[in-house]
């Protein structure tokens, strides 16, 4: 398990937009996450209504961040380049709010396409094995 402090660097988001608490397993195709910050009373996207499943999305890109920050950091660069989500496909939405209740959500992303110039991924995110979203999302590496 990759504990935060080990792959925050890789990624932009920081404070409490830094969504994921830690890594459990990644390889060269995908990430498997976790996260309990749906749960705080100070989520930086919970409105007054609760956190909306929309949301789920920016876990899942996050997890794509940090995949993409850590096969990176194992071919030996430093920091992963900056990128930006530009798609969003396929979304499936299965619950209109995240439950607060106990537990972690289990983020995975597995990457379809990966080049220099971006990436697409597929993610899935669950809560106590209940599949709460899912979807594909591309990223972009924007020229330096």
């Amino acid at each position: 398990m990759l504990e935060k402090a080990d792959w925050a660097s890789l990624i932009p988001h920081a404070g409490a937009m830094c969504l994921l608490d830690a890594v459990l397993v990644w390889d060269q195709q995908g990430i498997h996450a976790i996260s309990e910050s749906h749960a705080r009373a100070d989520h930086p996207l919970r409105s007054t209504l609760g956190l909306h499943a929309v949301h789920l999305a920016e876990y899942g890109a996050q997890a794509m961040a940090v995949h993409g920050g850590l096969l990176a950091r194992s071919k030996g660069a430093q920091a992963a380049r900056a990128g930006r989500l530009v798609s969003l496909r396929d979304v499936q939405l299965h619950v209109e709010y995240v439950d607060l209740s106990d537990g972690r959500l289990d983020v995975h992303a597995e990457c379809l396409y990966a080049d220099d110039g971006g990436a697409q991924y597929t993610f899935r995110i669950e809560h106590r094995d209940s599949v709460l979203a899912t979807g594909r999302a591309a990223v972009i590496h924007p020229a330096d």
